[in-house]
């Protein structure tokens, strides 16, 4: 069976086609467009517009790019939820049209669990992971458990992606700042102390971000800086995620998300992995970022046991959580 999958929740338009190998996600082609705000964070509208230019061409070369001809499409899927609403709904609307043009079936799927499935679709040895999801909206730790993936810790104000960001643009760096972040912290040579804010299982990047910033305002060398907020952050999200492991006796850990390209937040969780004995998968750099073929992977899944939607019940949910999701294909 193949499916194609629209992404575009928030800075990504992506479309991804991928095929069922025996219970497992073959990439077929994963294309992906990056809207760039010249100054500041993302306008959403700005995005929508810029998903809108480009998605059927997207459509177009994905298709070809896996060497599939479109009627050979059987299922379309798109990211539901959660996201920025505008960007949102040009996806579903672009879905929708594909679905009814191709007289296909429509799945739409929640962004967050999606990054989850991925890893288990493409990785043979992840099956039950706890899964550390950190991206620019969004730091949770997920695991399945009692029928659900359930939300055992999450950020209490800005995602791990967006608190980068956000110092970046102090610094005057490009969007997205987190690579160039990582680069700058290689060169630090001293940890400057930050705010560590871990409340029960949940985590806070408030008091932390804005203490970097006032080392760069006092004129420590940003190199320090950018190592200290990766330090202090990677660490909380390395703890959570063990303790997260702990409680559902879990042997295995999945990063997911954009930041999981960062190789030192890797590191760090891998080390923790190896010292509980456990296994450390990551999937590759292009399913870590938004992208089209886990949507596409998702929705496959879930139309594989047995969930099917209407047109009624494609519209969008910008607050779609985690643990709302009925999980169907798990047993």
């Amino acid at each position: 069976m193949i499916c194609l999958g629209i992404e575009g929740t928030a800075h990504s338009i992506g479309v991804g086609v991928v095929k069922d190998v025996k219970g497992k996600c073959k990439v077929l082609s994963n294309l992906i467009k990056t809207y760039k705000p010249e100054k500041g964070g993302i306008h959403p509208r700005e995005a929508a517009n810029h998903h809108g230019l480009h998605i059927a061409a997207l459509i177009r070369d994905s298709v070809q790019q896996a060497a599939v001809n479109i009627s050979a499409v059987d299922l379309v899927s798109f990211s539901q939820g959660p996201g920025l609403g505008p960007c949102l709904r040009t996806v579903a609307t672009a879905a929708r049209a594909l679905s009814l043009s191709l007289e296909k079936p429509l799945i739409g799927v929640n962004h967050c669990v999606a990054h989850l499935e991925i890893g288990r679709g493409t990785i043979h040895e992840c099956t039950d992971p706890v899964l550390l999801y950190v991206s620019g909206a969004n730091t949770q730790v997920i695991a399945f458990a009692e029928g659900k993936y359930r939300v055992f810790g999450e950020t209490l104000d800005v995602g791990i992606g967006n608190c980068l960001d956000k110092f970046g643009r102090t610094l005057g760096l490009e969007f997205p700042c987190g690579p160039r972040i990582e680069q700058l912290s290689e060169r630090g040579t001293l940890y400057l102390p930050l705010p560590y804010s871990i409340k029960g299982m949940d985590i806070a990047f408030s008091g932390l971000l804005t203490s970097a910033e006032e080392y760069v305002r006092k004129g420590h060398p940003v190199e320090d800086v950018c190592y200290s907020l990766q330090e202090t952050s990677f660490a909380m999200l390395t703890e959570v995620t063990e303790r997260a492991m702990a409680h559902t006796e879990k042997q295995e850990v999945l990063l997911g998300g954009g930041v999981a390209s960062n190789q030192r937040l890797r590191i760090m969780v891998e080390t923790m992995a190896t010292a509980r004995g456990a296994s450390f998968f990551v999937p590759r750099k292009e399913l870590c970022v938004d992208n089209g073929a886990m949507i596409a992977w998702l929705g496959l899944v879930m139309y594989a046991s047995g969930v099917r939607m209407s047109l009624d019940e494609s519209v969008i949910n910008q607050r779609f959580r985690t643990d709302m999701v009925e999980v169907t294909w798990r047993d």
